[in-house]
């Protein structure tokens, strides 16, 4: 039988990959426990199309 946790996965978007104008997005997929991070997830993460590092914020 599987276990009910806290754990979800979460989709993270790039925030400057859409001022910049630029076609295709940046997205990765994470897993985050929502009991101990409730709020939305913000992560540094390489965006290989602007090619450096941008913050990549949580969406639903």
């Amino acid at each position: 039988m599987a276990k009910k946790g806290n754990r979800v996965q979460v989709i993270l978007e790039c925030t400057e990959h859409k001022a910049s104008g630029k076609p295709g997005t940046s997205r990765y997929i994470t897993v985050k426990n929502k009991k101990n991070n409730p709020e939305r997830l913000e992560i540094k993460k390489y965006n290989p199309i602007l090619k450096k590092m941008t913050v990549h914020k949580e969406i639903k």
